[in-house]
């Protein structure tokens, strides 16, 4: 097959089996549903593959295909296309991979689900918009892809709309999208006014024409491709779950589990950083709006890192972790790594959906517990689960040897990001070195609540033999799932025997797939993504500018760089293992006593009460206001309530004169004859 085909049939493939599952799939019944929307994906999972091997190894060049006509209006043309190039193959290779793997994992996971065509539907939908978005060739189909994730997760985010707590964040995740993907609208229409195009092949060589245009305004200079870029990165801070936009993410976790893989490893959030690398061109000619993304980056990154530390929920633990590793892709882009960024996205694509669908492991074979606090001593009950998350663990915490540069795939990319930062630093200044101290304490956070949640969930003491399961009663399970936000509980599951158990296969052989990427995906690509292949193998589709050497100046970087990130997670790993294993309760105890730091860290920063405080509950006041202000008092009171009104009582009183009877109406005839010869008597006197 030609490389047209193949890229066409990836494309196209996961909508077929969303038509498929979505209309047809109560006549065709589950198995069949299943069937199709996973067969399909793992077809486009091969040929992501060999796409991707083409690309590396065979020498194959960048191409578009354009299909038809989406809106031509005067000078604004967009038209439904299909670019390759090293970003594009990339992503292919991350979203099917990943997709498909969720796809088959669902079989084992949602067995007890009565609505699995409806859910298989939703994932294909979901993979499709994904990529649409990483396939687009202009800016309008890019935001059809946008916004189509943010549909279908919104869809997958609420599957279980039973559930108050699932609808709620279902709808918080909506709301918050909507934020940024105003800045990324108005971000597109300022490129559109800047260039007259929103087709990248016409905008991207053409940027450095506009690079001093820009305009005065409120007694400022604002620079055009900055404010572009700026705007561009708010919709990214949506999308992927950014300082002040990151609210939406750990609620996330209402979803089940593969939902809660699919968003966070491989798609949705990741495609605000493929975003950025891929408007590199832009970004190059906009050094504020690159230290905006470096500073959000940085700060992200440290403000999950924090908050992780204090979370019980398994499955919120590893979504702030997720939130924080965004945070290294960002500032990567940011200092001009875009490279960088991509390899780590890439990387993180399979070690977080690991640990993810690990997780998911966990809390079906503990009857869909998801407190760590509940947990402990399951690596006798589930050994292969507890043997890829330790794998998972060790690739996230990027452990690896500097000198002699072996290790997990996070240790290949994450510390490229380190090194950059640092590099950068020359460059940048301030931001950039506050990046890369912030990016070293973050590495050994990262490892501190990383290995916390490994020897919570699997060392220690079993504390789920009296407590964590007991449910007689379909209410109390209920409550205790609002409560701690587990996933519903099947109903064979009650009163039956609770003792921990390992997943069935169709769960287990995604995760060990995914355990082969966590552990060699860095070895095998470094040289390609960062290494001295990466100007081959981009071919042009990442942009830096003449003066951006950060990429090749990292690699040249002191020892103490190379090794602070193995140091501080060293330290992260003493800490956890003090803690939670030499000095088991040592942990419970110190949330126990709810000190000011605990309490800051386990309630997010406080950002949800302050957000509450401030625009929730000011919305609500302005709606209260418009509503029983403006609508009932104004418009209703001089609308229906005033001249309606006004007229319905005159219309009553009038009715009162039609009594139907007929000597009444001869008396009025006899009044108005007295009436007219009274003043015609009048008249002629």
């Amino acid at each position: 097959m030609t490389p047209s085909s193949l890229i066409t049939t990836v494309v196209f493939a996961p909508l077929v089996g969303a038509i498929i599952a979505g209309l047809f799939g109560r006549r065709i019944g589950n198995v069949a549903s299943e069937a199709i929307t996973t067969g399909l994906l793992l077809l486009a999972a091969v040929f992501s593959w060999m796409i991707f091997a083409q690309w590396t190894w065979g020498g194959l060049e960048p191409f578009t295909l354009e299909f038809l006509p989406f809106i031509n209006i005067g000078d604004f043309q967009s038209n439904w296309s299909i670019r390759l190039d090293g970003l594009s193959a990339v992503m292919l290779v991350v979203v099917t991979s990943v997709s498909s793997l969720v796809h088959v994992y669902s079989w084992g996971y949602m067995s007890e689900d009565d609505s699995k065509p409806r859910f298989f539907a939703y994932l294909s939908l979901f993979t499709f918009a994904m990529l649409a978005l990483v396939t687009a060739a202009d800016f309008m189909q890019l935001f059809f892809g946008w916004e189509g994730v943010g549909l279908a997760s919104y869809l997958l985010i609420g599957f279980w709309f039973k559930k108050p707590t699932a609808n709620a964040a279902a709808i918080k995740a909506f709301v918050v999208n909507r934020v940024g993907d105003f800045g990324f609208a108005l971000g597109i229409m300022t490129v559109y006014w800047m260039f007259g195009s929103i087709q990248f092949a016409e905008i991207f060589p053409r940027v450095s024409e506009f690079a001093n245009t820009g305009w005065w305004f409120a007694g400022s200079w604002w620079h055009a491709v900055d404010l572009a870029c700026a705007l561009l990165f708010v919709g990214a801070m949506g999308k992927s779950a950014q300082f002040f936009l990151h609210t939406w993410l750990p609620d996330a976790m209402e979803g089940p589990t593969p939902v809660s893989a699919l968003i966070h490893a491989a798609t949705m959030v990741t495609a605000g950083v493929y975003m950025v690398c891929l408007l590199s061109p832009m970004f190059e000619y906009a050094p504020y709006a690159k230290q905006v993304v470096t500073l959000v980056g940085a700060v992200t990154a440290l403000f999950a890192a924090t908050v992780g530390l204090a979370q019980n929920d398994i499955k919120r633990v590893i979504a702030y972790s997720t939130c924080s590793q965004l945070g290294y892709m960002f500032f990567a882009a940011g200092v001009g790594a875009y490279q960088a960024a991509m390899f780590h996205l890439f990387t993180h694509a399979f070690f977080k959906a690991l640990l993810f669908l690990g997780a998911g492991s966990v809390i079906h074979g503990m009857h869909h517990e998801q407190d760590m606090r509940k947990m402990g001593g399951l690596w006798k009950h589930l050994p292969i689960t507890y043997g890829v998350m330790t794998i998972g663990t060790l690739a996230i915490t990027g452990f690896g040897i500097p000198g002699l540069d072996l290790g997990f795939a996070g240790f290949y990319s994450k510390d490229t990001i380190i090194e950059a930062a640092f590099a950068a630093g020359q460059e940048m200044g301030g931001v950039a070195y506050f990046a890369f101290v912030v990016s070293v304490f973050a590495a050994g956070l990262t490892a501190f609540y990383s290995w916390r949640l490994a020897f919570m969930t699997f060392h220690g003491t079993p504390k789920w033999g009296h407590d964590g399961h007991e449910h007689e009663a379909d209410d109390h399970a209920s409550s205790a799932q609002i409560e701690t936000h587990s996933e519903p509980l099947p109903d064979h599951d009650h009163g039956h025997d609770h003792k921990p158990h390992e997943s069935p296969w169709s769960m287990l052989v995604p995760i060990m797939l995914l355990a082969v990427g966590a552990l060699a995906a860095g070895y095998f690509f470094v040289d390609h993504f960062v290494g001295e292949e990466w100007k081959e193998f981009w071919r042009g589709a990442i942009f830096n500018g003449a003066d951006n050497h950060v990429l090749e100046h990292a690699h040249h970087s002191p020892t103490w760089v190379k090794w602070a990130p193995l140091a501080v997670s060293a330290i992260g790993f003493a800490g956890a293992y003090y803690v939670y294993i030499l000095r088991e309760g040592m942990g419970a105890a110190i949330a126990a006593r709810k000190g000011p730091l605990w309490t800051f860290l386990y309630n997010k920063w406080f950002f949800d009460e302050l957000y509450e405080a401030t625009f929730v509950r000011a919305a609500k006041f302005l709606g209260d206001l418009f509503w029983k202000g403006g609508d009932q008092k104004i418009i209703d009171g001089f609308g229906p309530d005033g001249v309606s009104a006004v007229s319905y009582a005159v219309g009553r009183a009038a009715g009162r004169a039609q009594t139907g009877y007929v000597y009444h109406y001869a008396f009025v005839m006899l009044l108005g004859v007295a009436g007219l010869l009274t003043y015609a008597l009048v008249q002629w006197a």
